[in-house]
């Protein structure tokens, strides 16, 4: 309906002035009823090209807008704003819509097919995901179906560090652990990780454990001796568990990228070459510097230590490259907060390669960080895990669909108080219980009518006059919009927040109303606009990856 209506406008704007375009014609949705379904205040930005008042513009657009039956009345308010006000009819098409496009409804074609390649979680293979991995998988995989909701080509790609210092301390953490040296023993790795899930990986080894990791399978040899065995085993084996994790939580990926390929082929010293060779680098204290600061960094970074290692950034500039070649001309990195400094280098790096990479690619979606309660105590470790929570611990405890809704309903650069007790919750303070039972108590009544589902829609006979129908139609037409805006913004909490007042408005609707009355045209008409409503719940819930019951 909105886009309607900016198409209306755009025609009759189109009679006045030909420097105007179709980004310019905003249209807001008023808060008060009193001030229509919709309104604009094209009339005020068209006063300086026109050099008339705004209201005189308002009226000069109303007698060009073409012809439609959608809206009962159209108003010039103030100083020039236009509201308009739908029809009984317009609420008919809307619901009728719905009805016709189904799990259709909202979806859109403005990606045209083009590729976008997202990325996130990218745990590293050093121990079990925790629940910030969670957050950035529920961000990130609902990003990714936003995106195939609106027409794009979706890439998922889990990158993993599997190379590097952490992986030399998972190495070491395992022998010892195989060698019964307990992490409260003074000969355990400094730096070693201390779960109990290190013994879990050494145990499998020494009982020469085999497994599958993506496709291939993997065989402990056993001995302890044999540290690259011990390495490529224990990585096998958290990457193998990882994707357990991941599978519970409703989550897959096309594409995994390991760092060790990065330097078994070359991509990486092809960068440090290419960076050197373009001028962009210089040597200092037996270090290789890049001048990220003729890229807008605050301080130039080191690319190579003294040691002869590669600092972080390095292999990620490396990976990019790696994106880009791939054809990825649109690229999203999902990650925590604590990647924030990283942005600035891998884009200087990528800059300084002269590969015509724009300058803000790859973009970048940060979550921060979530604090687990429990009983009004802060849960700050797992039994397993033994320094942090997991996400199996949180799924086990709440279930997926909870877990998923909690993780992505704020935004991803807001902190994030997971509730375990409001998680688990049958009421409607939990919200996603009150949302998945908006959509069961739907089925309920149309279970208990027990009519054919297939002949529900609107006749012209029919007119909502009742508030709390209007305003429930009026959420459902607003659900597209709101597809655009989350996609846009790469921001999925505004699917978590329509949701909740959509079920609100629904529960609102079903406490004022009988829906199996005696009038047939009544009966059909409102049963019609709650099973639209059920439609439209099950399709925001699919967009977080939430399962809509029929029963609860």
């Amino acid at each position: 309906m909105k886009a309607h209506l900016t198409d209306l406008l755009f025609a009759a704007v189109g009679q006045l002035t030909n420097e105007v375009n179709l980004s310019q014609i905003v249209i807001d949705r008023p808060k008060l009823i009193e001030h229509g379904d919709f309104s604009t205040n094209i009339a005020l930005v068209l006063s300086k090209i026109l050099k008339k008042s705004p209201r005189d513009i308002a009226q000069l657009i109303l007698d060009q807008m073409p012809k439609t039956e959608y809206f009962e009345k159209i108003e010039i308010a103030g100083a020039g704003f236009l509201n308009f006000f739908l029809g009984a009819h317009s609420y008919q098409i809307i619901i009728n819509q719905v009805i016709e496009e189904k799990e259709l409804y909202g979806k859109n074609q403005i990606g045209q097919g083009k590729k976008v390649q997202i990325e996130f979680v990218s745990a590293n293979p050093t121990g079990p995901l925790h629940v910030g991995h969670g957050r950035g998988a529920a961000i990130g995989d609902s990003i990714a179906r936003l995106f195939e909701f609106s027409g794009w080509e979706v890439t998922r790609e889990f990158y993993y560090n599997d190379a590097g210092a952490q992986i030399d301390n998972l190495t070491r953490s395992v022998k010892a652990r195989a060698l019964n040296i307990s992490p409260e023993n003074q000969d355990f790795p400094e730096e070693g990780y201390r779960g109990d899930y290190i013994a879990d990986i050494a145990n499998a080894y020494l009982a020469k454990s085999s497994l599958e990791c993506q496709g291939q399978q993997v065989q402990a040899s056993g001995d302890i001796e044999d540290e690259e065995s011990i390495r490529n085993f224990s990585v096998a084996y958290l990457r193998n568990e990882q994707d357990q994790d991941l599978a519970a939580f409703k989550t897959a990926f096309d594409v995994y990228s390991l760092e060790s390929d990065l330097y078994k082929n070359g991509q990486v010293n092809f960068v440090v070459d290419t960076l050197v060779k373009e001028g962009h680098t210089y040597e200092k204290e037996g270090a290789l510097w890049l001048k990220t600061t003729d890229f807008g960094d605050d301080k130039d970074r080191v690319m190579k230590k003294s040691d002869g290692g590669f600092t972080y950034f390095v292999p990620d500039v490396a990976y990019h490259l790696d994106k880009w070649t791939r054809g990825f001309k649109r690229v999203i990195n999902e990650q925590g907060a604590d990647h924030h400094s990283t942005i600035s280098r891998v884009r200087a790096g990528l800059q300084g390669l002269n590969k015509d990479i724009p300058l803000d690619w790859p973009e970048y979606v940060l979550h921060q960080m979530i604090t687990v309660m429990k009983n009004g105590v802060e849960v700050k470790i797992s039994k397993r895990a033994g320094s942090y929570v997991t996400l199996k611990d949180l799924v086990d405890e709440v279930g997926c669909d909870a877990t998923r809704y909690f993780l992505s309903a704020r935004r991803a650069d807001s902190q994030l108080i997971f509730d375990i007790d409001l998680a688990k919750s049958q009421s409607n303070d939990n919200p996603v219980y009150y949302i998945q039972y908006a959509h069961a108590r739907i089925e309920g009544v149309l279970n208990q009518w027990g009519g054919d589902k297939k002949t529900l829609g609107v006749s012209k006979d029919y007119a909502f006059e009742s508030l709390a129908e209007k305003k429930l139609i009026k959420r459902l037409s607003e659900f597209p919009e709101v597809i655009k805006q989350a996609t846009d913004e790469l921001a999925p909490h505004q699917i978590a927040n329509f949701l909740k007042d959509c079920a609100a408005e629904l529960h609102s609707y079903y406490n004022d109303s009988k829906f199996l009355v005696d009038d047939e045209v009544t009966k059909l008409a409102r049963l019609s606009l709650i099973y639209a409503t059920q439609a439209v719940i099950k399709n925001g819930l699919a967009l977080l990856g939430i399962s809509a019951p029929e029963k609860m």
